[in-house]
């Protein structure tokens, strides 16, 4: 159970907030507990997602690039949550094959064939684990994929910006409400007491 209260966002009537919630309802299939844990402080919850919303459209990095480094973060931190929310996306909100995205959160970049794309989540779990112990042929690495400055210094906040998230959801416990076969691949869930089963309903197509 959610360590403080869920706040509903249609409390805010604030126009911004409303659409990105929006957005994300129809990219999730409904508006996430992590949004309404966020509107205890909806002042930074308007910057914060402000902020996020700039990283996703006006960098160099494409909408699916950007998931794949979500999910793998957010699973290197350990973070069900997260995790789930981002594997959502991918699958409900931009379609992608859920065979894949399970494969995926299996096995990391074992699986992918795009070379830009294997290299920007290679990238994304190192600076994740050790920012400190990257070196130059890291960052050649991604200019060699086409990234300018401008996509690699896009690509470490995005880093920053998911593992915030992951902090403040593993923080303050909040409720799982996404389908559970996405922290059963990534983490080995079972249902118990204090875990009950999530929303397996939720980011399915035709329902």
């Amino acid at each position: 159970m959610a360590r403080v209260a869920l706040v509903e966002t249609s409390t805010s009537n604030d126009p911004v907030i409303e659409e990105i919630a929006d957005w994300v309802a129809q990219m999730e299939g409904g508006i996430p507990n992590h949004f309404r844990v966020e509107m205890n402080f909806p002042e930074f919850f308007k910057a914060k997602l402000g902020a996020t919303k700039v990283l996703w459209q006006l960098g160099e990095l494409n909408l699916e690039e950007i998931q794949h480094v979500r999910i793998a973060v957010s699973k290197a931190n350990g973070c069900p949550y997260c995790t789930a929310a981002f594997c959502t996306i991918l699958n409900y909100g931009l379609q992608t094959d859920e065979d894949y995205v399970k494969e995926f959160l299996s096995h990391g970049t074992v699986v992918v064939v795009d070379e830009r794309l294997k290299q920007i989540v290679i990238f994304a779990v190192k600076v994740n684990a050790d920012a400190k112990s990257m070196t130059d042929g890291d960052v050649q690495a991604l200019r060699t994929i086409g990234l300018t400055d401008k996509g690699i210094v896009q690509l470490t906040h995005l880093v920053s910006d998911f593992a915030s998230y992951n902090r403040l959801n593993l923080a303050l416990q909040t409720d799982y409400d996404y389908r559970d076969i996405w922290r059963q691949t990534a983490f080995d869930w079972t249902a118990s007491p204090d875990q009950p089963e999530g929303d397996n309903t939720r980011g399915v197509r035709g329902k």
